[in-house]
Protein backbone atom coordinates (compact mmCIF):
# COMPACT_ATOMS: atom_id res chain seq x y z
CA UNK A 1 0.00 0.00 0.00
CA UNK A 2 1.29 3.79 -0.80
CA UNK A 3 2.14 5.62 2.08
CA UNK A 4 0.28 8.18 0.83
CA UNK A 5 -3.23 6.53 1.30
CA UNK A 6 -2.58 5.81 4.92
CA UNK A 7 -1.61 9.79 5.35
CA UNK A 8 -4.19 11.08 3.73
CA UNK A 9 -6.78 9.43 6.08
CA UNK A 10 -4.65 10.16 9.02
CA UNK A 11 -4.30 13.60 7.96
CA UNK A 12 -8.24 14.28 8.01
CA UNK A 13 -8.64 13.06 11.00
CA UNK A 14 -5.95 15.14 12.57
CA UNK A 15 -7.30 18.16 11.28
CA UNK A 16 -11.01 16.86 13.27
CA UNK A 17 -8.71 16.47 16.41
CA UNK A 18 -7.39 19.87 16.39
CA UNK A 19 -10.86 21.06 15.76
CA UNK A 20 -12.54 19.11 18.71
CA UNK A 21 -13.91 21.13 20.91
CA UNK A 22 -15.68 23.44 18.02
CA UNK A 23 -16.89 20.37 16.36
CA UNK A 24 -18.45 19.26 19.86
CA UNK A 25 -19.86 22.66 21.56
CA UNK A 26 -20.68 24.74 18.52
CA UNK A 27 -21.67 22.24 15.59
CA UNK A 28 -25.33 22.95 13.94
CA UNK A 29 -28.23 20.03 14.31
CA UNK A 30 -27.03 17.18 12.07
CA UNK A 31 -29.98 18.14 9.85
CA UNK A 32 -28.13 21.26 9.52
CA UNK A 33 -24.86 19.95 8.98
CA UNK A 34 -25.75 17.51 6.35
CA UNK A 35 -27.59 19.90 4.10
CA UNK A 36 -24.37 22.20 4.43
CA UNK A 37 -22.07 19.24 4.08
CA UNK A 38 -23.99 17.62 0.94
CA UNK A 39 -24.50 20.78 -1.11
CA UNK A 40 -20.59 21.63 -0.64
CA UNK A 41 -19.87 18.24 -1.60
CA UNK A 42 -22.02 18.28 -5.05
CA UNK A 43 -20.20 21.68 -5.81
CA UNK A 44 -16.68 19.87 -6.02
CA UNK A 45 -18.60 17.39 -8.53
CA UNK A 46 -18.04 17.63 -12.43
CA UNK A 47 -21.34 16.19 -14.52
CA UNK A 48 -20.24 12.18 -14.86
CA UNK A 49 -19.20 12.71 -11.17
CA UNK A 50 -22.37 13.30 -10.01
CA UNK A 51 -24.27 10.97 -11.96
CA UNK A 52 -22.25 8.42 -9.69
CA UNK A 53 -22.84 10.53 -6.21
CA UNK A 54 -26.15 11.48 -7.19
CA UNK A 55 -29.24 8.82 -7.13
CA UNK A 56 -33.49 9.59 -6.87
CA UNK A 57 -34.69 8.99 -3.49
CA UNK A 58 -36.87 6.05 -4.40
CA UNK A 59 -34.09 3.96 -5.94
CA UNK A 60 -33.88 0.12 -4.66
CA UNK A 61 -30.37 1.28 -4.45
CA UNK A 62 -31.44 3.25 -1.65
CA UNK A 63 -31.50 0.56 1.11
CA UNK A 64 -29.24 -2.00 -0.73
CA UNK A 65 -26.73 -2.33 1.36
CA UNK A 66 -23.37 -4.06 2.99
CA UNK A 67 -20.31 -4.51 4.96
CA UNK A 68 -18.57 -7.09 2.95
CA UNK A 69 -16.12 -6.93 0.32
CA UNK A 70 -17.27 -6.21 -3.14
CA UNK A 71 -16.35 -5.69 -6.84
CA UNK A 72 -18.72 -2.78 -6.31
CA UNK A 73 -20.63 -0.28 -4.49
CA UNK A 74 -22.91 2.58 -5.53
CA UNK A 75 -21.82 5.92 -4.95
CA UNK A 76 -18.41 7.83 -6.12
CA UNK A 77 -15.78 6.41 -4.52
CA UNK A 78 -12.73 8.28 -2.43
CA UNK A 79 -10.52 6.46 -4.47
CA UNK A 80 -11.03 8.92 -7.60
CA UNK A 81 -11.71 11.96 -5.29
CA UNK A 82 -9.27 14.82 -5.31
CA UNK A 83 -8.04 16.57 -2.26
CA UNK A 84 -11.08 18.93 -2.20
CA UNK A 85 -13.46 16.81 -2.86
CA UNK A 86 -12.04 14.46 -0.15
CA UNK A 87 -12.31 17.39 2.48
CA UNK A 88 -15.64 17.93 1.28
CA UNK A 89 -17.30 14.40 1.62
CA UNK A 90 -15.22 13.90 4.81
CA UNK A 91 -18.03 17.11 6.22
CA UNK A 92 -20.81 14.69 5.06
CA UNK A 93 -18.96 11.54 7.31
CA UNK A 94 -18.61 14.38 10.80
CA UNK A 95 -22.27 15.53 10.17
CA UNK A 96 -23.92 12.39 11.50
CA UNK A 97 -21.13 11.53 13.90
CA UNK A 98 -19.91 12.54 17.34
CA UNK A 99 -16.09 13.15 17.33
CA UNK A 100 -16.08 9.74 18.88
CA UNK A 101 -18.24 8.39 16.26
CA UNK A 102 -16.08 10.07 13.28
CA UNK A 103 -12.75 8.47 14.82
CA UNK A 104 -14.56 5.07 15.15
CA UNK A 105 -15.30 5.16 11.78
CA UNK A 106 -11.97 6.75 9.94
CA UNK A 107 -10.46 3.84 12.27
CA UNK A 108 -12.75 1.29 10.69
CA UNK A 109 -11.46 2.39 7.14
CA UNK A 110 -7.64 2.82 7.97
CA UNK A 111 -7.71 -0.95 9.47
CA UNK A 112 -7.96 -1.82 5.50
CA UNK A 113 -4.21 -0.66 5.46
CA UNK A 114 -3.56 -3.18 8.76
CA UNK A 115 -5.01 -6.09 6.38
CA UNK A 116 -3.09 -4.97 3.31
CA UNK A 117 0.29 -5.57 5.73
CA UNK A 118 -0.74 -8.68 7.02
CA UNK A 119 -2.19 -10.22 4.03
CA UNK A 120 0.77 -9.09 2.15
CA UNK A 121 2.17 -12.79 1.45
CA UNK A 122 -1.11 -14.26 0.94
CA UNK A 123 -3.51 -11.56 -0.82
CA UNK A 124 -7.31 -12.19 -1.16
CA UNK A 125 -9.10 -11.57 -4.14
CA UNK A 126 -10.36 -8.04 -2.84
CA UNK A 127 -8.09 -5.17 -2.60
CA UNK A 128 -7.65 -3.51 1.06
CA UNK A 129 -7.48 -0.28 0.27
CA UNK A 130 -8.45 2.86 3.23
CA UNK A 131 -9.77 4.75 0.19
CA UNK A 132 -12.56 3.07 -1.57
CA UNK A 133 -15.33 3.85 0.38
CA UNK A 134 -18.24 5.21 -0.92
CA UNK A 135 -20.36 8.07 -0.60
CA UNK A 136 -24.01 8.65 -2.58
CA UNK A 137 -26.67 11.16 -1.82
CA UNK A 138 -30.35 10.30 -2.56
CA UNK A 139 -32.81 12.56 -3.91
CA UNK A 140 -31.81 16.47 -3.88
CA UNK A 141 -30.51 18.15 -0.68
CA UNK A 142 -32.57 20.95 1.06
CA UNK A 143 -34.00 22.50 3.82
CA UNK A 144 -37.68 20.82 2.86
CA UNK A 145 -38.02 17.69 1.25
CA UNK A 146 -37.04 13.94 1.50
CA UNK A 147 -33.28 12.92 1.19
CA UNK A 148 -30.44 10.77 2.13
CA UNK A 149 -27.17 9.84 2.46
CA UNK A 150 -25.00 6.59 2.26
CA UNK A 151 -21.49 5.90 3.00
CA UNK A 152 -20.53 2.52 2.75
CA UNK A 153 -17.57 0.33 2.32
CA UNK A 154 -15.60 -3.07 3.56
CA UNK A 155 -17.09 -3.16 6.89
CA UNK A 156 -19.01 -0.20 7.79
CA UNK A 157 -22.08 1.25 5.76
CA UNK A 158 -24.06 4.38 7.45
CA UNK A 159 -27.32 5.33 6.33
CA UNK A 160 -29.25 8.79 6.99
CA UNK A 161 -32.63 10.49 5.87
CA UNK A 162 -33.24 13.99 6.30
CA UNK A 163 -36.96 15.12 6.08
CA UNK A 164 -37.44 18.98 6.60
CA UNK A 165 -33.99 19.95 8.24
CA UNK A 166 -33.99 17.00 10.61
CA UNK A 167 -32.72 13.68 10.30
CA UNK A 168 -35.54 10.95 10.92
CA UNK A 169 -33.63 7.63 10.09
CA UNK A 170 -29.55 6.53 11.00
CA UNK A 171 -30.09 3.16 10.20
CA UNK A 172 -28.71 0.35 9.88
CA UNK A 173 -25.15 1.49 11.42
CA UNK A 174 -22.56 -0.85 11.12
CA UNK A 175 -19.30 -1.12 12.26
CA UNK A 176 -16.64 -4.43 11.96
CA UNK A 177 -13.29 -4.71 12.86
CA UNK A 178 -10.58 -7.06 11.66
CA UNK A 179 -8.21 -7.85 13.51
CA UNK A 180 -10.09 -7.05 16.44
CA UNK A 181 -6.48 -6.72 18.10
CA UNK A 182 -4.15 -4.61 16.54
CA UNK A 183 -1.00 -7.34 16.43
CA UNK A 184 1.74 -4.82 16.04
CA UNK A 185 2.47 -1.20 15.05
CA UNK A 186 0.88 -1.16 11.78
CA UNK A 187 -0.78 2.05 9.30
CA UNK A 188 -0.74 4.42 12.02
CA UNK A 189 -1.92 2.17 14.99
CA UNK A 190 -0.33 1.54 17.72
CA UNK A 191 0.33 -2.45 18.97
CA UNK A 192 -2.86 -3.34 20.93
CA UNK A 193 -5.08 -0.77 19.34
CA UNK A 194 -8.98 -1.24 19.36
CA UNK A 195 -11.07 -0.07 17.21
CA UNK A 196 -14.28 -1.78 19.05
CA UNK A 197 -13.38 -1.84 22.30
CA UNK A 198 -16.15 -1.09 24.96
CA UNK A 199 -18.74 -3.27 21.83
CA UNK A 200 -17.05 -6.40 23.30
CA UNK A 201 -15.66 -5.90 26.45
CA UNK A 202 -18.52 -4.46 28.46
CA UNK A 203 -20.84 -7.33 26.87
CA UNK A 204 -17.99 -9.59 28.32
CA UNK A 205 -18.55 -7.85 31.57
CA UNK A 206 -22.24 -8.59 31.38
CA UNK A 207 -22.30 -12.02 30.70
CA UNK A 208 -19.84 -12.85 33.56
CA UNK A 209 -21.30 -11.41 36.00
CA UNK A 210 -24.89 -13.06 35.25
CA UNK A 211 -25.47 -15.80 38.60
CA UNK A 212 -26.60 -19.27 37.47
CA UNK A 213 -29.89 -18.59 37.71
CA UNK A 214 -29.33 -15.59 35.22
CA UNK A 215 -27.42 -17.53 32.61
CA UNK A 216 -30.49 -20.22 32.58
CA UNK A 217 -32.16 -16.89 30.58
CA UNK A 218 -29.29 -14.70 29.35
CA UNK A 219 -27.44 -17.39 27.41
CA UNK A 220 -29.73 -18.36 24.66
CA UNK A 221 -27.01 -21.12 22.89
CA UNK A 222 -23.97 -23.05 23.32
CA UNK A 223 -22.84 -21.98 19.97
CA UNK A 224 -22.31 -18.85 18.58
CA UNK A 225 -24.03 -18.08 14.86
CA UNK A 226 -21.75 -17.49 12.28
CA UNK A 227 -23.21 -13.65 11.27
CA UNK A 228 -25.56 -11.06 12.22
CA UNK A 229 -29.13 -11.63 10.82
CA UNK A 230 -30.52 -10.36 8.03
CA UNK A 231 -26.97 -8.59 6.65
CA UNK A 232 -27.65 -6.73 3.40
CA UNK A 233 -31.81 -6.55 4.01
CA UNK A 234 -33.54 -3.62 3.85
CA UNK A 235 -35.03 -4.52 7.66
CA UNK A 236 -34.28 -5.95 10.56
CA UNK A 237 -35.77 -9.34 11.60
CA UNK A 238 -38.43 -8.90 13.49
CA UNK A 239 -38.83 -12.22 16.01
CA UNK A 240 -39.10 -11.67 19.30
CA UNK A 241 -36.40 -10.67 22.00
CA UNK A 242 -34.93 -12.98 23.68
CA UNK A 243 -32.26 -13.13 26.66
CA UNK A 244 -32.87 -11.62 30.59
CA UNK A 245 -34.59 -8.65 31.03
CA UNK A 246 -33.22 -5.48 31.95
CA UNK A 247 -35.23 -4.76 34.71
CA UNK A 248 -34.59 -8.35 36.03
CA UNK A 249 -30.70 -7.88 36.57
CA UNK A 250 -29.32 -6.07 39.63
CA UNK A 251 -27.80 -2.63 39.66
CA UNK A 252 -24.34 -3.02 38.95
CA UNK A 253 -25.73 -5.35 35.88
CA UNK A 254 -27.78 -2.93 34.48
CA UNK A 255 -25.33 -0.14 34.47
CA UNK A 256 -22.85 -2.22 32.44
CA UNK A 257 -25.79 -3.23 29.75
CA UNK A 258 -26.92 0.73 29.18
CA UNK A 259 -22.64 1.61 29.14
CA UNK A 260 -23.35 -0.82 26.47
CA UNK A 261 -25.99 0.83 24.54
CA UNK A 262 -24.43 4.12 24.87
CA UNK A 263 -21.36 2.62 23.27
CA UNK A 264 -23.24 2.30 20.61
CA UNK A 265 -25.71 5.55 20.16
CA UNK A 266 -22.76 7.69 21.36
CA UNK A 267 -21.16 7.47 17.96
CA UNK A 268 -23.79 9.54 16.34
CA UNK A 269 -24.38 13.06 16.10
CA UNK A 270 -25.56 14.20 19.88
CA UNK A 271 -28.87 14.99 18.98
CA UNK A 272 -29.52 11.55 16.92
CA UNK A 273 -27.96 9.98 20.00
CA UNK A 274 -30.35 12.18 22.36
CA UNK A 275 -33.57 10.91 20.34
CA UNK A 276 -32.78 7.28 20.26
CA UNK A 277 -32.34 7.38 23.80
CA UNK A 278 -35.53 9.25 24.61
CA UNK A 279 -37.61 6.56 22.56
CA UNK A 280 -35.99 3.68 24.33
CA UNK A 281 -37.10 5.60 27.49
CA UNK A 282 -40.47 6.63 25.91
CA UNK A 283 -40.62 2.38 25.18
CA UNK A 284 -39.16 1.62 28.62
CA UNK A 285 -35.70 0.43 29.39
CA UNK A 286 -36.52 -2.45 31.68
CA UNK A 287 -38.37 -4.27 28.57
CA UNK A 288 -34.73 -4.37 27.28
CA UNK A 289 -33.59 -7.88 26.21
CA UNK A 290 -29.74 -9.28 26.84
CA UNK A 291 -29.06 -12.35 25.03
CA UNK A 292 -25.46 -14.00 24.68
CA UNK A 293 -24.12 -17.32 22.06
CA UNK A 294 -21.08 -19.12 22.41
CA UNK A 295 -17.95 -19.18 24.36
CA UNK A 296 -17.57 -16.51 27.49
CA UNK A 297 -14.10 -15.77 27.12
CA UNK A 298 -11.77 -14.42 23.84
CA UNK A 299 -10.61 -16.42 21.16
CA UNK A 300 -13.58 -18.07 21.11
CA UNK A 301 -16.72 -17.52 18.97
CA UNK A 302 -19.05 -15.22 20.58
CA UNK A 303 -22.35 -13.26 20.40
CA UNK A 304 -24.74 -11.03 21.32
CA UNK A 305 -27.87 -9.08 20.92
CA UNK A 306 -29.43 -6.07 23.25
CA UNK A 307 -33.26 -5.96 22.30
CA UNK A 308 -35.86 -3.62 22.92
CA UNK A 309 -39.26 -2.18 21.49
CA UNK A 310 -37.32 0.44 19.34
CA UNK A 311 -33.69 -1.20 18.30
CA UNK A 312 -31.67 -3.84 18.09
CA UNK A 313 -28.02 -4.42 18.59
CA UNK A 314 -26.08 -7.13 16.99
CA UNK A 315 -22.60 -8.62 17.58
CA UNK A 316 -20.82 -11.61 16.74
CA UNK A 317 -17.01 -12.06 16.48
CA UNK A 318 -16.91 -16.01 15.32
CA UNK A 319 -13.91 -15.71 11.95
CA UNK A 320 -10.14 -15.36 12.70
CA UNK A 321 -8.66 -12.61 11.76
CA UNK A 322 -5.67 -12.01 8.89
CA UNK A 323 -2.90 -13.96 10.84
CA UNK A 324 -5.07 -16.51 11.84
CA UNK A 325 -6.28 -15.97 15.40
CA UNK A 326 -9.61 -17.32 16.47
CA UNK A 327 -12.34 -15.12 16.82
CA UNK A 328 -10.81 -11.95 16.11
CA UNK A 329 -13.32 -10.13 13.82
CA UNK A 330 -16.17 -8.24 14.88
CA UNK A 331 -19.47 -7.13 13.01
CA UNK A 332 -21.71 -5.68 14.67
CA UNK A 333 -24.54 -3.14 14.11
CA UNK A 334 -27.75 -0.90 15.44
CA UNK A 335 -30.74 -1.02 13.74
CA UNK A 336 -34.26 0.21 13.97
CA UNK A 337 -37.27 -2.58 14.69
CA UNK A 338 -39.61 -0.20 13.61
CA UNK A 339 -37.72 0.24 10.23
CA UNK A 340 -34.21 0.95 8.78
CA UNK A 341 -34.03 3.75 6.06
CA UNK A 342 -37.07 5.83 6.92
CA UNK A 343 -39.84 2.97 5.79
CA UNK A 344 -41.97 1.33 8.59
CA UNK A 345 -41.84 -2.24 9.03
CA UNK A 346 -45.24 -4.13 7.54
CA UNK A 347 -46.51 -5.65 10.99
CA UNK A 348 -48.00 -9.29 10.35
Amino acid sequence: MKAGKVTILTALVLITALATLGFQKERPPAGEAFLTAANGFLETLNEEEAKLAVMDYDTPERVAWHFIPKDARKGLVVKDMNMKQRRAASQILRAGLSFLGYKKFTDIMKLEGVLHELEKENPGRFPRDTELYYYTIFGKPAKEGKWGVSIEGHHMSLNFVIEDGSVISSTPQVMCSNPTIVPADLAGFEKGARVLDNEETLAFDLVNSLTDEQKKTGLIAEEAPREVRNAGEAQPPQTAAEGILLRTLEDEQKATLRKLILTYTRTMAPEIAAKRLEEIKEAGWGKIKFAWAGATKPGIGHYYKVQGPTFIIEFVNTQPDAAGNPASHIHCLWRDMRGDFAIAVEKK
